[in-house]
């Protein structure tokens, strides 16, 4: 497989960093996950370490070389990570579940396919553009379906950051959106963002960013990050992404062994 990847993350202006980023692959799959750990919720940071630490297992054990049906994959054990972050909160007695948004996506064949809970972002870039992205679990995103307050409005409501859907949440309102395989083209850009870095930002922000094809993606990706972080000042959020641009211009991956690289909450 031919593509380029890069993830970062910065603290921005919280006391701590709950987000989790990382990636795997191997010769014919290539796994990207992020998960932002809710800050109103004990042990977020936790949380999230256990979803990332969930998929990276699962496709250490299923990716032989390829992972059978993709599109359930994802959904199956963001699940798994669900019901590891209950049994977590039972195990060590905690007040309530700790709470973290997921996004994940599967590259194979030529194909990408998603999922999520929460409003963390899986962005298809395509031509300088959004292609294809993902529906917001939260109440502003609600508010905005029904006509009530605008895209933009979304990204300054006091309430934007009242999540509807995450895992660990409590009761039995957990659920998983995923999206079918896609043929990727040549050019392709796929960004996972927590709302840290996609809500001060502008969409054709994004894509003049990463979709510059004579920029390295390290250096665009963290322009995008600087200037996220910098609209929002001492009141930025976590911001956390990974990208990765798909297409022969870019390098080959053919391994040997997985690769498997995260970041976790310093």
């Amino acid at each position: 497989m031919n593509f380029a990847i890069y993830q970062s993350s910065h603290q921005g202006g919280r006391k701590y960093n709950q987000d989790c980023v990382a990636h795997a692959y191997n010769d014919q799959a290539l796994l990207l996950i992020l998960a932002d750990g809710m800050g109103g919720h004990s042990h977020g940071e936790l949380a999230a370490q256990i979803t990332i630490k969930t998929y990276m297992q699962a496709f250490s054990e299923e990716a032989k070389p390829q992972i059978r049906e993709p599109e359930a994959f994802l959904s199956r054990v963001m699940h798994k990570a669900h019901a590891a972050i209950v049994q977590f909160a039972q195990d060590q007695n905690l007040a309530g579940n700790p709470g973290t948004t997921c996004v994940a996506a599967l590259i194979q064949n030529g194909q990408a396919c998603w999922a999520h809970a929460g409003d963390s972002r899986v962005y298809l870039l395509r031509d300088n553009k959004v292609a294809a992205v993902t529906h917001d679990h939260s109440v502003v995103q609600q508010w905005a379906d029904l006509g009530f307050i605008s895209e933009e409005q979304m990204k300054t409501h006091p309430d934007r950051h009242r999540i509807t859907n995450c895992l660990g949440g409590e009761g039995d309102m957990f659920f998983v959106e995923t999206q079918p395989e896609k043929i990727l083209h040549q050019g392709d850009v796929l960004l996972l963002c927590s709302d840290g870095l996609w809500g001060p930002l502008r969409p054709d922000e994004i894509t003049a960013s990463l979709m510059d094809r004579d920029k390295p993606l390290p250096g665009a990706l963290e322009k995008l990050m600087k200037l996220s972080l910098e609209r929002e000042g001492m009141h930025a959020d976590n911001t956390t992404a990974v990208a990765m641009r798909w297409g022969d211009a870019e390098d080959a991956h053919d391994v040997d062994e997985p690769v498997f690289e995260a970041l976790y909450p310093s």
